[in-house]
């Protein structure tokens, strides 16, 4: 069958344009295939990444149809298929149906689908995604571990480290000092490591302001996206669990809002507005200057009508807290 592929060409620090080209192709050929023919047999001056073509290296990751996916690993079908483009709008089924490659998000363009990753590598480094080199000052044994502590190490080692978290996060686009997710994956991997003896250490540095978990917007597009099931979200929540087993409520902000939200939660099914301003942002009273940065919003609120006077429980408070509580045994039994 005939598709269309839309590539976006770009120069550094140039304008992105788009190219069609036509290709004859198969419905079980990869982007990467295709891209490959486009290359040798049209346009040799298309530039982008590839090496094993197996879904191993990570290389190809780009951009397919608005989102980043490895080129090895989708292939023609599929991709027409969760788009159906093989109709046009008026329901004609000749329409040619289209592809469109860009490169990956959130790191400038070197060349056409190519982009320099040094924020990448840089955010990957900040983390130091290894073994303490403590660890290394007793050399009569290796530090072996368990089955069981080697398979906490298993789903992030998965890693392989292709950008394409790293493209679709919305917090990195907004917060340029946030590490990313691949990051945050890869120092949960160091916190679960039996081996490695500055677990504090760490947990202190990826707790630092927005940098750290606590800039995660959570907006799952990592985990859609990841194509070895690392779940980078689900990583970075497990750092936030570590952090609050070593932290008090008033130990930071970001701690006292996950905190607070859970706790009002427990005492009234919903979370009672007029004690989670007070709470989080007033440290419970004893934050002046938060207290006092409340009360222009809560006038406005007053002014308006919004303010609630009262607070009233949910019906179904009794089975909630039993719910939380259950959930935060089982985590306590794990750990």
């Amino acid at each position: 069958m005939e598709v269309r592929f839309q590539v976006i060409r770009q120069q550094q620090n140039s304008s992105p344009v788009f190219q069609t080209y036509l290709l004859e192709v198969e419905p079980g050929n990869t982007i990467l295939d295709c891209l490959n023919r486009i290359k040798w047999e049209q346009d040799g001056s298309l530039a982008y990444r590839k090496n094993c073509r197996n879904t191993i290296c990570g290389s190809c990751a780009m951009r397919i149809n608005g989102r980043s996916a490895l080129a090895c690993k989708e292939n023609v079908g599929s991709e027409i298929a969760r788009l159906q483009k093989t109709r046009s709008p008026s329901g004609e089924e000749n329409t040619i149906p289209e592809i469109t490659i860009a490169p990956l998000g959130n790191m400038p363009v070197i060349k056409d689908l190519v982009v320099d990753m040094s924020s990448f590598w840089n955010n990957l480094e900040a983390v130091t995604p290894y073994v303490s080199t403590a660890s290394r000052q007793i050399p009569e044994r290796e530090f072996l571990q368990t089955p069981q502590e080697r398979s906490l190490l298993d789903q992030t080692g998965n890693c392989i480290m292709c950008g394409a978290c790293y493209s679709e996060c919305n917090a990195r686009e907004v917060n340029p000092d946030f590490v990313g997710p691949h990051a945050l994956a890869k120092a949960y991997r160091m916190v679960a490591d039996s081996r490695d003896q500055e677990t504090e250490k760490r947990i202190e540095n990826y707790n630092e302001g927005t940098k750290g978990v606590w800039g995660c917007t959570r907006c799952l597009y990592c985990d859609s996206v990841c194509p070895m099931e690392v779940a980078p979200l689900e990583q970075i929540t497990k750092i936030k669990q570590e952090i609050l087993k070593l932290k008090q409520a008033s130990d930071g902000r970001s701690i006292r809002h996950r905190k607070v939200l859970v706790d009002l939660v427990k005492e009234g099914g919903w979370v009672d507005e007029r004690k989670f301003g007070l709470h989080v942002v007033g440290n419970y009273f004893r934050d002046l200057r938060g207290l006092l940065s409340l009360a222009p919003l809560g006038l406005r609120m007053i002014s308006k009508g919004k303010f609630p006077l009262s607070f009233e429980s949910s019906e179904g408070t009794q089975q909630v807290r039993s719910l939380i509580e259950a959930v935060q045994a089982l985590g306590a039994k794990d750990s």
